[in-house]
């Protein structure tokens, strides 16, 4: 205490020192006296108010607690009383034994009476609850079955209550009752009868299908009941729940994998078109139900069943279920595709499941797929391997009969322009087109992959063409006179590599829109190196023929006039005749090339120095034959080939420009012929231009030698780019060894 009265003496010292610090303050002490005996009064009121407030609150406590003690003391006393009675009532309570007794048999005769006339009347009941079952009164027969039932159940819970352990009288009570389990059971094979055929009973009778519903939907509230009531007392009737509703799913579920079953009325065996056959029906089967289902079956159904949606899925189920089975068995090439059709394009069409009226109610597109993914993968997996298999055999065959057309005594017929032709590419392609419009409707990759199968194995297939060919050439040149039609079948062969590329540009432009593959180019090639290799056997043909006449050229047979030429013309003429059912580009070039394969072999002839010209009358004569033969082959191309050519002029001016050096009279300006000749045809070589010199006759060897250096000096190497035609005439001797010139 003293230490807290300093400190209070030393803060007031402080606050009064605060207050007095100028001289003009203290003319103001008394009035700061004032104030603070004020706040001094005002702190002691209200010290003295907290004051008498907790000691009233002492006062208040301290009665409450006497007040605690007397009660408690009385109830002390009031259970010891109770105590006192309960030992002296012990007694009391097992006299009432017989009271408690005579309780339960009131309580279990109260339950008889209420039910006494239900009870008297089972055997009636039963018997009318059976007629009307018969007789198709589900709703009438369904109410006195309720009445049964509840008679039974009631009794029953009675008993559980009164001794849940008596099982005498609980199976006294079922054994009473026992027809009516038998009567639910009759009654609910009625109603799965109606269930099972609801799709046509709403049709015909909409009110039986209610009825038949009405019913279910009384069994559901009683089973709800129940239920709630066992969650209290742990009691529930013999037979419950029902779960009608869920037997009714399960009935509806049963009879639409029946139906899809039932809708296979053939086999394989019995029917090559079994499958689409199948897979029709079920599509119309499917499309007339779930129609039915839609405006009809859902009016009879509380909204809460979502009968069209269930049955919807339900068909969905079925469906994917009975196509999985159909894939297990071994499924051909052809009803693999029929099946994938129908699962991915049929399926969710609006022929089917994508059905305009069908779409408002569920979005087939956000369901499950019919057929998982892996599936599909395998079942084109696996119709690819069948059809390579079976184009491969398919070819192969193709390829058979029409090598077996070649031998024929008859000529190939011809297409609408008279070009000749074989079956084999309307066949090949044909084959490629039904199968690539099959597989256009399964999807857009599947499609892309048997069309990239399709050009693989038609490039497989021209290259064991192509081999054929050439032993159909060699098995001809063993004997000329077989077969009989050999060039024209040989034409129609070459005509075939045009069909074949227009057919594989048709079936790229109409079923694919990607840019040329490996294969393609493949094709391409193949079927150009075949019927340019056809061109070139005829042509080995023609000249077969002509060869004796060839060797007559350049002789003193041909000087003396021989009509060498004019057979050779007459032969070619009459060969082109039929060459002229060659289709273009290739007529064309076959008729070039028989141009530049003459003027060759007349070059060749003149090379081979058959004659030497003895004077310069002879040369003249044999220069002007030579130009006479000049323009007649060049006279019988243009009327062949029926169009001007710089190339199959060029061609015949050889023949023309090498008469010009024989029929020159001067030698002196022999190298200027020369030098002109070598400058048109820039691929003449040494050889050939001292083969011409010696066939003059006349050149002495100073004078070639003259002329092959002064040429050496003039090299020209213009026209490269030109065809040649000296490059594969070749020079058996020379007449002297001279410097190389014109390599």
């Amino acid at each position: 205490m003293e230490e807290t009265d300093r400190e209070a003496v030393a803060t007031a010292v402080q606050r009064v020192a605060g207050m007095l610090q100028r001289p003009d303050q203290q003319d103001k002490v008394e009035q700061y006296r004032r104030r603070e005996a004020r706040k001094k009064a005002s702190v002691e009121a209200r010290l003295k108010a907290a004051i008498q407030s907790q000691l009233d609150g002492v006062r208040t406590g301290l009665s409450q607690l006497h007040n605690a003690l007397g009660d408690v003391s009385d109830i002390q006393q009031s259970l010891a009383d109770v105590s006192k009675d309960w030992r002296q009532s012990i007694n009391t309570i097992e006299n009432l034994q017989d009271v408690k007794d005579a309780v339960v048999q009131h309580s279990q005769l109260a339950a008889a009476v209420e039910n006494l006339k239900n009870i008297f009347s089972v055997p009636e009941i039963v018997r009318d609850t059976h007629e009307l079952i018969e007789q198709g009164e589900l709703l009438k027969a369904h109410c006195k079955l309720m009445d049964l039932e509840f008679s039974r159940d009631n009794l029953m819970y009675e008993q559980y209550r009164i001794d849940s352990k008596n099982t005498h009288d609980m199976n006294l009570i079922c054994s009473y009752f026992g027809e009516t389990q038998t009567l639910s059971e009759q009654l609910a094979k009625q109603l799965w009868m109606v269930v099972e055929r609801s799709l046509v009973t709403v049709r015909c009778d909409p009110t039986m299908l209610v009825s038949v519903v009405r019913i279910i939907e009384r069994e559901e509230k009683i089973d709800r009941r129940l239920l709630e009531r066992k969650k209290q007392t742990g009691f529930i009737p013999p037979g419950r729940p029902k779960k009608w509703k869920d037997k009714m799913f399960d009935v509806l579920e049963k009879t639409v994998m029946t139906k899809i079953e039932a809708s296979q009325s053939d086999t394989r065996e019995s029917n090559k078109m079994w499958l689409v056959r199948f897979l029709e029906i079920t599509r119309k089967y499917v499309l007339d139900d779930l129609l039915v289902a839609k405006n009809l079956m859902v009016q009879c159904f509380p909204p809460d069943y979502s009968i069209f949606y269930i049955l919807f899925n339900l068909y969905h189920k079925a469906l994917s279920t009975r196509i999985e089975e159909l894939i297990s068995e071994d499924l051909e090439a052809n009803e693999i595709v029929s099946l994938l059709t129908w699962v991915l394009n049929t399926y969710k069409s609006e022929e089917m499941m994508g059905h305009p009226e069908l779409m408002e109610e569920v979005n087939i597109n956000i369901m499950d797929p019919l057929l998982p993914q892996n599936i599909v993968d395998n079942l084109l997996s696996k119709y690819v391997k069948t059809f390579t298999s079976n184009i491969t055999g398919w070819l192969r065959k193709a390829l058979e009969t029409d090598k077996k057309d070649w031998n024929k005594e008859t000529e190939p017929e011809g297409d609408q322009d008279g070009y000749y032709q074989t079956t084999l590419p309307a066949i090949v392609f044909q084959m490629f087109e039904q199968n690539l419009q099959v597989a256009a409707f399964i999807n857009e990759p599947f499609k892309q992959e048997v069309l990239r199968l399709c050009l693989k194995q038609m490039s497989s297939f021209l290259t064991r063409y192509k081999e054929e060919v050439i032993l159909y050439k060699d098995e001809h040149l063993k004997d000329r006179q077989h077969p009989q039609c050999y060039v024209q079948y040989m034409i129609a062969i070459i005509n075939n590599c045009q069909t074949f590329s227009e057919s594989i540009t048709s079936l790229k432009k109409k079923y694919s829109s990607t840019e040329s593959d490996k294969n393609e180019e493949a094709i391409r090639v193949t079927l150009d190196t075949v019927a340019r290799d056809g061109c070139l056997f005829l042509l080995d043909e023609v000249f077969m023929d002509l060869e004796q006449h060839l060797h007559e050229l350049m002789t003193r047979k041909w000087l003396g006039g021989s009509n060498a030429v004019d057979t050779i013309c007459v032969t070619i003429e009459d060969y082109f005749n039929d060459f002229a059912k060659i289709k273009k580009p290739y007529n064309k070039e076959m008729t070039f090339e028989a141009h530049r394969r003459v003027v060759t072999e007349y070059i060749r002839a003149i090379m081979a120095k058959r004659i030497t010209f003895k004077n310069a009358d002879e040369r003249k004569e044999g220069a002007e034959r030579m130009m006479k033969d000049a323009k007649q082959f060049k006279f019988l191309f243009k009327k062949l080939s029926d169009t001007a050519s710089s190339d199959a002029d060029r061609l015949c001016d050889a023949i023309s420009a090498i008469a010009e050096v024989f029929k020159l009279t001067d030698p002196s300006l022999l190298y200027l012929e020369v030098s002109t000749l070598i400058t048109k045809y820039p691929d003449i070589r040494e050889d050939h231009i001292l083969a011409l010199l010696a066939m003059r006759g006349d050149a002495s060897r100073e004078m070639k030698q003259t002329i092959i250096e002064t040429l050496n000096q003039h090299k020209s190497s213009s026209m490269a780019s030109m065809q040649p035609l000296f490059r594969d005439i070749t020079v058996h001797t020379q007449t002297i060894g001279v410097p190389k010139l014109l390599k």
